[in-house]
């Protein structure tokens, strides 16, 4: 470690000096261990939303603001801004099965299928519901795309490939290309197939789990079965479906063969524009399940450091606390998923940066450091607050989030997430550049980071976002290079992520992390004390979304 900290000097020597002005403060890899130490502890119970968990992490975190001084950031004054949540939990006999004429086949949760609901029905019964194959579920008129066709979704399940059309063609299918390549577009994300499902009409809708198209195995996908969370919305809004989840790959193969389909070819011609969803002929599906429905009331906890000159425009850095509650117990006997990288670590990192910046000068703009709620059950803590903001939208600067940094050491290059979409990627590069760093694109597109973090809930209301996410591509560390930063990554996903071994270590090499931290360090100093507002680039679908707003950032 000794040797760590002396190239982390050497490294960021050149990062103490940004715009012109020298950082006082530098980030602190103690702290950061100490906080991801005391909030992935068995204590914390793996921070579930609504539980004692929560709790303790939510008091955790005031205290440490109000240690450091900084404003309450939430509502009405206070630290924390609510969001109601529905839980759901699946209860009892699991009663789901495929049929087929005399042929049924009652399906295992967890094995076969990873299924749950986000609706408020302690009873939720479906009985012989068609199912309809609408390969990957895309309506994209922009690129000429229709996967639905004619077909009538109401009262149907609908049956998914992940990801989007081009992620498996060859560059002699015509697709290829029409969905960004191998970079994965919303329309591959599962979250947009549910969505689409219940705007459609559908009782219920399973996406097919493959490990690559998906970007992490069954056991990540599978790793809280019949458990879920929803932002309680009341009557607003679409109705989601009643059932939704994962089907696996083998389970999938076996449907298909159930209605007389070969799957592999089924699947290489929904990758044709002229392709259409279809029903599984003679297949119905029925499931009748008692759910426990929880309402809850989790909390996103908020602080600020006021502005001086223009302290109605704000610069916000966030991460998520939450992580994956208690599971099954693992080979060691170890329940508690305590999420030490995930994230933990992230929002250790916004704790030493509110502790910097609160130690330099008053910023120009206002400073706001956030911490969601609820990610791992789809970002709804960030989206709750980017539905209901308490820093205006259009002069919310820029959000910056931390999510699962890397912690295999120092690194000559820093992973940029989502390349193309704004000119935050320019202040990135700048900032690595003070550190003697590269950019480096982001290895595995396909597996579309860039929509499964809380930032996006800001993007797609129009804010300029930037994402620092260590599994986003194998970093060139400079122990061990590039091989060494994709073993870490095949490491963690292949067998910590959402799982019990993402703990706490002294072990743990965060001087990696404290680089990434500090490069936030330089571009939030640098926008909270200039006029310049970051824009989104030509070609990006939020564009058009920051534009509707800009009278008011003149």
């Amino acid at each position: 470690m000794i040797t760590h900290r002396l190239m982390l000097g050497a490294l960021t020597l050149a990062a103490n000096i940004y715009a012109g002005v020298v950082l006082a403060e530098k980030i602190n890899m103690n702290n950061l261990s100490e906080t991801v130490r005391i909030l992935a502890s068995d204590e914390y119970g793996g921070r579930a939303p609504g539980t004692e968990g929560e709790t303790k992490t939510v008091e955790y975190l005031i205290q440490h603001f109000e240690a450091l001084g900084l404003d309450p950031g939430g509502d009405a004054g206070g630290w924390t801004q609510s969001v109601p949540l529905t839980h759901t939990r699946l209860q009892g006999d699991f009663d789901v099965k495929f049929s087929s004429g005399n042929s049924n086949w009652r399906l295992e949760q967890a094995t076969d299928l990873e299924i749950s609901s986000v609706l408020p029905l302690t009873s939720n019964k479906i009985q012989d519901a068609p199912v309809v194959f609408v390969g990957f579920g895309a309506s994209a008129p922009e690129r000429g795309w229709d996967d639905y066709g004619d077909v009538d979704l109401s009262g149907k399940v609908a049956i998914y490939l992940v990801n989007d059309p081009d992620f498996s063609a060859d560059t002699s299918e015509p697709v290829s290309g029409l969905f960004g390549n191998k970079r994965m577009t919303y329309y591959g994300r599962w979250a947009y197939k549910f969505e689409e499902a219940a705007r459609r009409g559908a009782i219920a809708a399973l996406v097919i789990h493959e490990d690559k198209a998906a970007g992490y195995g069954w056991n990540v996908a599978s790793s809280s079965p019949g458990e879920n969370y929803a932002i309680a919305t009341g009557t607003k809004g679409t109705k989601p479906v009643q059932l939704q989840g994962w089907l696996h790959l083998d389970a999938a193969i076996r449907l298909f063969e159930m209605a007389g389909y070969d799957f592999a070819e089924q699947r290489r011609l929904a990758r044709n524009s002229d392709f259409e969803a279809f029903e599984l002929s003679g297949v119905n599906f029925s499931a009748n399940l008692q759910v426990d429905v929880d309402s809850i009331i989790s909390q996103n906890v908020l602080a600020v450091i006021p502005g001086g000159s223009h302290a109605d425009e704000s610069i916000m850095v966030a991460a998520h606390w939450d992580a994956y509650g208690i599971g099954e117990p693992d080979s060691q006997g170890r329940v508690v998923r305590p999420g030490a990288n995930d994230d933990a670590l992230g929002t250790a990192g916004v704790l030493e940066l509110a502790r910097v910046f609160k130690s330099s000068p008053t910023p120009a703009r206002s400073i706001v450091f956030a911490l969601w709620t609820a990610e791992e059950s789809g970002l709804l803590g960030s989206a709750a607050y980017a539905e209901n903001p308490i820093y205006p939208i259009e002069k919310t600067v820029a959000n910056l989030t931390l999510d699962i940094l890397q912690t295999a050491g120092l690194a000559r290059d820093v992973i940029l997430v989502g390349e193309g979409q704004s000119d935050l990627e320019i202040d990135l590069a700048r900032a690595a550049a003070r550190q003697g760093r590269t950019i480096t694109p982001e290895s595995l597109p396909e597996n579309g980071l860039f929509f499964r973090a809380d930032h996006f809930s800001m993007a797609r209301k129009g804010v300029p976002v930037l994402l620092l996410m260590g599994i986003a591509g194998g970093a060139d560390l400079i122990e061990g290079g590039r091989e060494a930063g994709d073993q870490w990554i095949s490491d963690y996903i292949g067998n910590c992520y959402h799982q019990t071994c993402d703990a706490w270590s002294p072990s743990l090499d965060l001087s990696g992390a404290a680089q990434d931290i500090e490069l936030f360090q330089m571009i939030i100093h640098d926008l909270a004390n200039s006029r310049r507002w970051p824009v989104w680039r030509d070609g990006s679908e939020f564009k058009a979304i920051r534009e509707n707003s800009k009278a008011a950032r003149r």
